[in-house]
């Protein structure tokens, strides 16, 4: 790389890493590209010659930050009953997620902005995430102990909405990952009772 690939990559990786301290220290409204650029100690035109807008930053943090998911993710173990996978693999993102609350509402709010450009992925969206869960709701469709009638896309899609609705307590007052993590098993079991195998 050239001097300048080198200027642009450190200005890149410094706008990202003020950007996820202030997401999650002031959330999405509050971290303006003003407050990530003075935080970045780079001019706003700077952060503009990398990042399309505030959106873009966001979603570039977290796809960052989406590799180190998925490898937790990937961690587990494959063979357990299709329930329970689904249930761990909620399990994985609230402790994960929970290490930094208010930027994963970032995320989620983000994802609800009318104008949100092609090219930023918006929470809900990851494939990585989704294909797991997937794998998990097939294997139990094939192994007889899912209705195999079951829409499984719409069933990931209810359960995403139930994980994100669960983040309005950690945006109200402290609550941990593990009272999460029961919550969401609570929710799940209910949900996922009505597509098993009869």
């Amino acid at each position: 790389m050239g001097v300048r690939d080198i200027q642009k990559q450190e200005t890149r990786d410094r706008v990202l890493s003020a950007a996820r301290d202030l997401f999650d220290e002031v959330g999405y409204e509050g971290a303006t590209i003003r407050l990530v650029a003075q935080r970045a100690g780079v001019s706003v035109g700077s952060v503009f010659t990398t990042f399309s807008s505030k959106a873009d930053i966001l979603s570039q943090v977290m796809q960052e930050r989406l590799d180190h998911l998925v490898a937790e993710i990937d961690a587990m173990p494959l063979d357990g009953p299709a329930f329970e996978r689904v249930k761990a693999i909620m399990g994985v993102h609230y402790r994960f997620e929970m290490r930094r609350p208010k930027l994963f509402l970032a995320h989620i709010i983000a994802a609800f902005t009318p104008d949100l450009e092609t090219g930023v992925v918006p929470f809900g969206q990851t494939p990585r995430t989704i294909t797991a869960a997937h794998r998990a709701l097939q294997d139990g469709i094939d192994r007889g102990e899912i209705d195999p009638a079951t829409d499984i896309e719409l069933v990931i899609d209810v359960l995403r909405g139930v994980y994100a609705w669960n983040y309005r307590l950690a945006a109200r007052e402290p609550i941990d990952a593990e009272a999460l993590v029961e919550l969401g098993n609570r929710q799940a079991d209910m949900l996922l009772e009505g597509i098993k195998a009869r």
